[in-house]
């Protein structure tokens, strides 16, 4: 495994020099965190309830959560944690950012693509981050200036690189719900990009983050996502070579949604999403195909 670069990042320098164990013990964390998930998916007794938005929670986004913050307690005491469903803990330059499962939905209705996801911020810069889908075998992992890969493990790890499409004519694109374009007041902007592009499939949460940095998609884009659904994704689509910002370009994954493309696009995609003052678009006008990807 490429050891992380680290000349290039200034005065981060001294805070980024020990990547390399914090990506081993990520991935020690996803590994705890696959057999917990993977104990409970398709489980005849697995509890859920509702959050206060109404979004589902399982007994295994908790129990995950909770051994992930363990070990992280013993592990590295002094850093930060920011999890979905526990409250913040700690303070400082360094902050774990967990999402148990990223696709409860998925998770309690019996399909495949859910995951964990796990990063490392160091002065709100994602510096480690590992995806682990364990239902459907994989797993992806990035740590800032050692590039991004997929694979089963450390030692078995194949590089990967995001696409040189060019233009949005040729562009393969990936998303969750045309409704929460419209609900964002970016239905018609939304809709629009989608006829331009080549082709478009509701893959959905981080799966269509992670196909954009294998080169599978182009585009991949939210308008409203969390700090624990994009952390792990952002660095470890731009180690892939892509483009991870905000509507307003800002890079990282501190704004209110995830934009990510091959980087080529970017601007293109940013510009046609743009917001404007009236959306005509109404949540009727559009067929909802937001249960996974259409057949081919």
């Amino acid at each position: 495994m490429p050891v992380p670069d680290t000349a290039r990042t200034g005065p981060h320098d001294a805070l980024l020099r020990g990547l390399t164990d914090d990506l081993r013990l990520a991935h020690l964390l996803a590994d705890d965190a696959d057999s917990i998930t993977m104990s409970r998916f398709r489980s005849l007794d697995l509890r859920v309830t509702s959050k206060p938005d109404l979004t589902p929670v399982s007994d295994a986004d908790t129990t995950t959560e909770q051994a992930i913050r363990r070990t992280l307690s013993r592990a590295r005491p002094r850093d930060a944690v920011h999890g979905e469903e526990m409250a913040d803990t700690g303070w400082g330059p360094r902050r774990w950012v967990i999402d148990p499962i990223d696709g409860t939905k998925n998770f309690v209705r019996g399909v495949p693509v859910w995951g964990t996801l796990i990063a490392l911020m160091i002065n709100d810069m994602p510096a480690v981050g590992v995806v682990s889908a364990p239902a459907l075998g994989r797993r992806w992992w990035a740590s800032l200036g050692g590039g991004a890969f997929a694979g089963k493990s450390l030692m078995s790890a194949t590089k990967i690189h995001v696409s040189d499409v060019a233009t949005i004519d040729d562009a393969s694109l990936s998303y969750a719900s045309i409704s929460a374009w419209v609900e964002a007041g970016q239905g018609q902007q939304f809709v629009d990009l989608l006829r331009r592009c080549w082709r478009t499939r509701a893959y959905g949460d981080f799966w269509s983050y992670m196909l954009l940095a294998e080169g599978g998609v182009d585009i991949a884009c939210e308008p409203e996502l969390a700090l624990h659904d994009m952390a792990a994704c952002s660095i470890i689509v731009t180690e892939a070579g892509g483009t991870f910002t905000d509507l307003d370009g800002r890079p990282g994954p501190l704004g209110a949604g995830g934009y990510a493309t091959n980087g080529r696009l970017h601007q293109a995609v940013l510009s046609l999403l743009a917001l404007k003052d009236d959306d005509g678009l109404d949540d009727h006008d559009v067929e909802h195909d937001d249960g996974g990807p259409s057949p081919a």
